[in-house]
């Protein structure tokens, strides 16, 4: 069986693709020339070289994804491979919790819950 390791630096927008961060390449190519890849800290285009031990800050859907390069890969490979090619360092997200939310066909709120969902909401008048 053929190692899917490549030897080198390979482009940053091939080893997002192929370690499954994006589903296209031309996706892993969009998120860059728009400027949310960054590759130790810089900005960087779709051409632009990763090796082993960079690391790279991809913001997917408002949040930072931190990936540490362990081994470069130009083709995509199945989900195991890919796993072992990046590190992920990405910190927990904390549970966005449904402040205010009412089920729907409960009514009209009573002016004490009023109150507490104005304060959930940070719209504390008093």
């Amino acid at each position: 069986m053929n190692e899917p390791w490549a030897s080198g630096p390979v482009r940053v927008d091939s080893w997002l693709w192929a370690v499954r961060v994006f589903k296209t390449r031309s996706a892993a190519t969009t998120a860059c020339r728009a400027g949310h890849v960054r590759v130790n800290g810089e900005r960087v285009k779709a051409a632009q070289t990763v090796k082993i031990g960079d690391e790279l800050r991809i913001r997917i859907s408002g949040f930072d994804r931190i990936l540490v390069v362990r081994h470069t890969l130009v083709k995509r490979v199945g989900a195991p491979l890919a796993a072992l090619a990046a590190e992920d360092r990405t910190p927990p997200r904390e549970p966005i919790a449904a402040a205010g939310v009412r089920d729907r066909g409960a009514g009209r709120p009573t002016k004490r819950e009023r109150r507490d969902i104005d304060r959930l909401r940070g719209r504390d008048q008093g």
